[in-house]
């Protein structure tokens, strides 16, 4: 029969380090251990946080950057899908190699100008 030898070197018990870690090693089986910087609860961030968590249970969180109703692009588009509704054909960009010169149907080429007060 062989004897096995523990190897490396021998811990003390009553050491502070261990004694601090396993008092860690209670804290953590409890559950009452605390890691990190805590939390301020009456915080700036901690406000933004709940409100955006608020926001997200109620569905009304949006998202992106908001639309300028008042730009050159926005009422472009408003103008193209009032005409589209109209069942008119606008015409946007080069055409997509077009050999025949056919007209089918009412096209309008025109541009927009806009005048945005305030600024």
């Amino acid at each position: 029969m062989s004897k096995t030898k523990k190897l490396g070197r021998p811990v003390n018990k009553s050491s502070v380090r261990q004694i601090r870690l396993a008092e860690l090693a209670v804290k953590k089986a409890n559950g009452t251990l605390k890691l990190g910087r805590p939390i301020e609860a009456g915080s700036v961030r901690q406000i933004r946080i709940a409100e955006l968590e608020d926001k997200r249970a109620n569905g009304t969180l949006k998202l992106g950057r908001p639309v300028n109703k008042a730009s050159v692009r926005q009422v472009k588009l408003r103008r193209i899908a009032r005409l589209k509704a109209q069942g008119i054909v606008v015409k946007r960009g080069r055409p997509a190699g077009v050999t025949k010169k056919e007209v089918t149907e009412k096209v309008i080429t025109e541009e927009v100008t806009v005048e945005v007060k305030g600024i």
